[in-house]
Formats: structure tokens, C-alpha cells, sequence
């Protein structure tokens, strides 16, 4: 439970450094630099004070990570432009958890009850009223119709993508390896990441082989925005080492269907972050969808 809210602080923290990130060196080159900080981090962990490599699950996590670090931050990183920080996270963690907890039914047979069933309805309910426009406060940015499509395309990411890190866990414990502790996460977090790092950096390259149609004008292409190397290692160390780590970690202890709720409080903890950061004042019915999706999210931790 510790680590499940854990969790939600760090993603809750990081969705502003990674929209800044986003905004300073386009997409491509924030996502895949976070993830070189991240990888560097935990795999220096891993490999003196982790298991490394040495572990019966190693090709799901890998899987996980192409799953969740690589479609589903390309999925994150395409709507922040497009829905804002806030929004994001909020579409991003709340229908991430009842994908999950979906998925985990029809795979490994973890069959929810009617009444957390309803609890997950109301977390849908309270998302879908956060997410519509106010006149008194508008976002930030200009929200876009595709941005939900990438928003959802990020939710299903990390749903899946915990799914099979649950997967990959129990064929670990299966195998008499110590999965109750931080560093089995800290390990996870570096194979998942490791392999999202691979998938980012191979789209960043296919993006920058592509051919670019030519204009009349012919205009020159602006030179690359300088480095802001503090914000891409704030950004790296933050989400993917610090919240990756606590969120492997609670998966390797508890199902996925659990701990997607309680990391789904995200938003809650998002919201004062993005006001105190960035000045992003959320509307009164952004605060009472919030507080009616994290409010089914206990619920659900809590129904049987």
C-alpha cells in the first residue's frame, strides 16, 4: 500500500516535469532522454546492489516495458501538448486502472465482484466529469479531440503493461526469487525501462529518417532547443526511477487490479502540484470529478 502511494506522488510530481521536458525539446528527445537517465540510475542499481539480468521473469518485464514505457509514453507524451499536464494525468491513471483490472480477469483469472465492478464505474464517471471544458477555467492549452485518442492510447499502455509486470512477477515468486522487496521493483523498473528505452529511441530514429515533404518556400529548419540537462534528469529521476521503482515494487506484491486504484489517486495529488508549479488553477467541476474518481478508487482498494 506504501509503495502504491508512492507511486501516485511521483507520477503525480512528474507530469509536470515531463510536460515542461516536452515543451522545451519536443516529444521524442524529452521521452527518450528521461529514459537514458532512468537507465543509467537503475542500472547501475541493479547490477551492483539488484539481480541484474538474473531473474525467471527478464523477458516480461522487458515485454512490460515495450507495453507501458515505450507505446504508452508515446502515448503520454502526444497528448500533453494536446490536453495539458492535468488532464493527462487524469485520463492516463483512472482508465488505466479497469484496463488492468480487465485484463488481469481474462488472463490470469482475477474475477472482480459487482461491487467493485460499481466503484469502477463511478472512477470513470468522475473522470469523465473532470475532463469537460470549463469557461471559468479553461486549460492551459487548447485541447485538441485527437489528444484524447493519445490519452487513451497512454491509458492502455500502463494498464497492459502493469498487467503483464503482474505476470512477470508471480513467474518470479513461482520461481523462489524474493519478490517482496524494494529492490526486486528498483530491478523490474530497470529491465522496463531498459526496454522502453530501446523502443523510444528506435521511433525517435525512425521519426528523424523520415522524409519531409518538401514546401515552396523551402523554409530552414530551426536549429534544436539547447539541452536543459537539470530538467531532463529531474524528469528522469522522478517518474521512471522513483515512481517506476515504487510502482514495480507494489506490483510485485499486489494485483494489479488493487494497486492501478490506488495510483489512480494521481490526480488528486496532480492537481495542487500543476497550481503550485505551473499556475494551472483547476476548474470546480475539474476538483469534483478528481475527488469523485479517487474516491471510487478507495472504494474499489476496499470492496470484496
Amino acid at each position: 500500500m506504501l509503495a502504491s502511494f508512492l507511486a501516485a506522488i511521483f507520477f503525480a510530481l512528474n507530469a509536470t516535469f515531463s510536460g515542461r521536458n516536452a515543451r522545451a525539446h519536443g516529444p521524442a528527445r524529452a521521452n527518450v532522454g528521461r529514459l537514458i537517465v532512468a537507465a543509467v540510475v537503475l542500472g547501475a542499481f541493479a547490477h551492483t546492489l539488484g539481480h541484474g539480468f538474473n531473474s525467471a521473469s527478464v523477458g516480461w518485464f522487458f515485454l512490460s516495458g515495450v507495453i507501458g514505457m515505450g507505446l504508452g509514453d508515446l502515448g503520454v507524451y502526444a497528448a500533453l501538448p494536446l490536453l495539458g499536464s492535468r488532464l493527462t494525468v487524469l485520463m492516463t491513471q483512472c482508465l488505466a486502472a479497469p484496463i488492468a483490472a480487465g485484463g488481469e480477469w481474462l488472463w490470469l483469472d482475477t474475477r472482480l465482484t459487482s461491487l467493485q465492478i460499481f466503484w469502477g464505474l463511478v472512477i470513470l464517471t468522475g473522470v469523465v466529469l473532470a475532463l469537460m471544458p470549463s469557461k471559468s477555467s479553461p486549460p492551459r492549452v487548447t485541447i485538441k479531440p485527437i489528444g484524447f485518442l493519445f490519452g487513451l492510447v497512454a491509458a492502455a499502455g500502463q494498464g497492459l503493461g502493469a498487467l503483464v509486470s503482474r505476470k512477470g512477477g508471480l513467474v518470479a515468486d513461482a520461481a523462489g526469487e524474493a519478490t517482496h522487496n524494494a529492490t526486486f521493483g528498483l530491478n523490474a523498473a530497470y529491465q522496463r525501462i531498459l526496454a522502453g528505452l530501446i523502443f523510444a529511441s528506435l521511433w525517435f530514429l525512425a521519426l528523424h529518417l523520415l522524409p519531409r515533404k518538401p514546401t515552396l518556400s523551402a523554409p530552414v529548419a530551426p536549429a534544436p532547443a539547447p539541452l536543459n540537462l537539470r530538467l531532463i534528469f529531474a524528469n528522469g529521476l522522478i517518474g521512471p526511477v522513483l515512481g517506476v521503482g515504487c510502482y514495480q515494487w507494489a506490483l510485485a506484491t499486489t494485483p494489479s487490479g488493487m494497486v492501478l486504484p490506488i495510483a489512480a489517486m494521481t490526480p488528486l495529488f496532480a492537481i495542487p502540484i500543476a497550481f503550485w508549479l505551473e499556475g494551472d488553477r483547476p476548474s470546480r467541476r475539474a476538483l469534483i470529478g478528481s475527488v469523485i474518481a479517487v474516491a471510487g478508487c478507495i472504494a474499489l482498494t476496499l470492496a470484496r
